[in-house]
C-alpha cells in the first residue's frame, strides 16, 4: 500500500529550509534535540536510550509520516504529516477515505525563536492543502505544552476544543488537553 506522501515530489523549500522525508540517516541528527530534557517532556513517546530511539525511529510505519527539517543542510526539527480518513456514516464512508491529517512537530529548542518552525508548519499545511488535496488539518497537544499551541495559533488553526484533565502526562499526572483545526477553505493560496 502506497503512502499519500509517497505522491509528491520531495523535497519542498521554503524562504530558508527544506523540508524532506526521512531517512534511516536521520536517527542520530534527530535523537540529539529528541532526548533534551525540554522537548523529551513533550514528545508522545520519551524513549530513554538510543538504542530504544532507534528502533522506535526505524519503524516502517514512523518513517512513513516523519518529514525532516533542514537548514543550510543541518537537521534541526521534524515534522508528522499522518493521513487519515475522516468520520462518516457508512452510506458515504468512502468518500471520507484520506481526506484529513493530523499535524505534528518538533524543533530543536537551539533554533527557536527565529520563526522556523513557523515556516516549516505553514509549508506542511500549503502541502496538505495544495499537493496533497485534503480538506482539514488537526492538531492536539497539552495545555502546558503553551509553545505548541502558540505554534498552532500562529500558522491560523482555530482553537476547537479544550477539555479537562483527559490527558494523562508521564509526570506530570491528568491535564487538559487542546485540539485545533483548519479547513482547506480558510487557508490562503500561496503567493
Amino acid at each position: 500500500m502506497h503512502h499519500p506522501l509517497d505522491t509528491l515530489d520531495w523535497p519542498f523549500s521554503t524562504d530558508r529550509l527544506l523540508l524532506r522525508r526521512a531517512a534511516p540517516d536521520d536517527v542520530d541528527a534527530t535523537w540529539a534535540y529528541r532526548q533534551l530534557p525540554e522537548i523529551h517532556e513533550w514528545v508522545g513517546a520519551a524513549t530513554t536510550t538510543y538504542d530504544d530511539y532507534r528502533a522506535r525511529f526505524l519503524r516502517e510505519e514512523r518513517l512513513a509520516d516523519l518529514l525532516i527539517v533542514e537548514l543550510d543542510g543541518r537537521v534541526i526539527g521534524d515534522l508528522t504529516l499522518r493521513v487519515e480518513d475522516a468520520w462518516a456514516q457508512e452510506e458515504v464512508a468512502d468518500q471520507a477515505k484520506n481526506v484529513q491529517g493530523e499535524l505534528g512537530w518538533t524543533l530543536d529548542p537551539a533554533y527557536g525563536g527565529k520563526g522556523y518552525a513557523t515556516e516549516a508548519v505553514r509549508a506542511l499545511i500549503d502541502v496538505s492543502f495544495g499537493s496533497l488535496g485534503l480538506r482539514r488539518l488537526h492538531a492536539d497537544c497539552f495545555y502546558d505544552n503553551e509553545a505548541s499551541w502558540r505554534l498552532m495559533e500562529r500558522v491560523g488553526m482555530r482553537r476547537e476544543q479544550h477539555t479537562v484533565r483527559d490527558s494523562l502526562h508521564r509526570t506530570k499526572g491528568w491535564l487538559d488537553g487542546l485540539s485545533y483545526a483548519l479547513l482547506a477553505d480558510e487557508w490562503p493560496a500561496p503567493e
